[in-house]
């Protein structure tokens, strides 16, 4: 395998002793493979972050801790790497546990483990269930600060959220889509990954109270519990769409979007608007052809940028406290899409 960095900056990136990752690299006996796995993937990451690892001064490592389709992690994670080289005054790298499905369980012993081995900062994507926000306060007990992404724990004790003001978004969805079907019959679809996320929770709240007002007769069709993953999607999107011939209007507050237009499609049926959220590659895809009419969007990079930042204030390298700030909201269509887009 080599040895293209120090060990102890490999050991400090894939969690592992120095002892372990010498053993791993000069291939003696005695390593599980999964130990091997991290070695590779610590590497992996440190190719990725180079800029970081030839800086000097002082140095963060942060867990980026995410449960959410790959479609978006993989945004977020780019969106992270992206602002790494930029942060001043410390250097930070960062460290990776991304799924797409996790039962609380998993997702606390993912917690629990960065706890007992160290980290200067977690960004967190979970849903709000006790056992997670117990985990979490028990990080930031142990001197680990941690700050929400898109989806807040408000019960627990992390020092900041960052993303969208989601009661806002939801009211936004409602607003573009009674705009969009005007006087038209029409129900609506409304899709979320789980329940359980406060912040789809919170989009939904807003949804359905500003559609009270805007157009109190149109009826909503929920759909939940799907990870916002294609393959559980689809045949409930069928069902539902078979089950009410008067959606015309579809909601995607958690993704699974390729799945909910090709619902419409296998049946022949016409989705006058679709409002989804995120600009990850499925939906820049999707709105460049037009199967998705709108996408709510929050600059991704900036999120990354004040999340690092509120560690960095949380070691006190940064002059303030850490606090709350919600993203602005990003109204794209196909003819704003923000530039730095990838070809698809």
């Amino acid at each position: 395998m080599g040895r293209p960095y120090r060990i102890r900056d490999i050991a400090l990136q894939a969690g592992l002793s120095e002892t372990t990752v010498d053993r791993v690299l000069n291939g003696r006996a005695g390593v599980s493979i999964r130990a091997q796995r991290q070695v590779e993937q610590a590497i992996h990451d440190l190719d990725r972050q180079q800029s970081q690892i030839r800086l000097g001064g002082r140095t963060f490592v942060i867990d980026l801790v995410m449960q959410a389709p790959e479609r978006f992690s993989a945004a977020v994670r780019a969106a992270l790497e992206a602002e790494l080289a930029g942060l001043r005054p410390a250097m930070i790298r960062a460290r990776f546990d991304l799924t797409e499905t996790a039962a609380p369980v998993e997702l606390v012993s993912a917690l629990d483990r960065l706890r007992r081995r160290g980290s200067h900062g977690v960004l967190l994507k979970a849903p709000d269930v006790p056992e997670v926000v117990e985990a979490v306060d028990r990080l930031v007990s142990a001197g680990i600060p941690v700050i929400t992404l898109v989806t807040d724990l408000p019960g627990s004790q992390r020092l900041a959220y960052v993303g969208i003001d989601n009661r806002a978004a939801g009211a936004t969805a409602a607003y573009l889509i009674s705009q969009w079907l005007g006087s038209s019959s029409g129900d609506v679809l409304v899709t979320l990954s789980r329940g359980s996320f406060r912040g789809e929770e919170e989009r939904e709240m807003g949804f359905r109270a500003a559609l009270r007002r805007i157009a109190p007769d149109r009826a909503l069709v929920e759909i939940n519990e799907t990870d916002g993953l294609d393959s559980t999607m689809h045949g409930l999107a069928i069902a539902a769409l078979q089950g009410d011939p008067a959606i015309r209007a579809a909601y995607s507050i958690g993704g699974g979007n390729r799945a909910i237009v090709g619902a419409f499609a296998r049946l022949g049926r016409e989705c006058r608007v679709f409002v989804a959220h995120d600009l990850d590659a499925d939906n820049v895809q999707l709105l460049r052809d037009g199967s998705v009419s709108v996408v709510l969007h929050h600059d991704l990079g900036q999120d990354m940028r004040r999340a690092c930042q509120a560690i960095m204030q949380a070691h006190r390298v940064l002059p303030g406290a850490p606090h709350s700030l919600p993203s602005n909201i990003q109204v794209v269509t196909p003819y704003n899409l923000p530039g730095g887009l990838p070809d698809l």
